[in-house]
């Protein structure tokens, strides 16, 4: 019986069989998933429906099963037609699940082209892709290091 929040069996088969340094992409509903995968990862289509389940949630549930000790977020377009002109709501979102989980991780960010290519390396051992349907609600997170409780 597991007693964190996590509880989907493929995503906790593969968490568990990850390590330290290893990467788990939680995408949004735009999210070029199957296209843009790691060579080693696997793939966990959770999206519902439109918008359900959303990034934070699934991050909500993720740091309840592993440690994190980094997260980076696709960095938004300041020009072109998905422009934004300030901070994806979605950012303060992730902080809050990071918040309420007492865990300080700072976030980086990697330009959207980059961040592809972040995504899709070896060290990447699993991809949630959600129906999230926020613009730029990607997240990177890199597991860490248990500690002895």
């Amino acid at each position: 019986m597991l007693k964190h929040q996590l509880i989907h069996p493929k995503i906790n088969e593969v968490l568990g069989r990850a390590g330290h340094g290893s990467k788990v992409l939680i995408a949004d509903g735009n999210y070029p998933a199957s296209s843009a995968l790691g060579s080693r990862a696997e793939l966990v289509s959770l999206n519902l429906s439109p918008g359900i389940p959303t990034c934070s949630q699934v991050l909500a549930a993720l740091v309840t099963a592993v440690p994190i000790e980094a997260a980076d977020l696709m960095m938004y377009q300041t020009t072109g037609p998905y422009a934004l002109t300030e901070e994806p709501p979605v950012w303060e979102e992730f902080r809050q699940v990071f918040r309420d989980s007492n865990l300080e991780v700072d976030f980086g960010t990697i330009e959207r082209f980059a961040f592809y290519e972040a995504a899709g390396q070896p060290d990447q051992v699993l991809t949630i892709q959600t129906a999230d349907q926020q613009k730029f609600a990607n997240i990177l997170v890199t597991i860490g290091v248990r500690g002895v409780d």
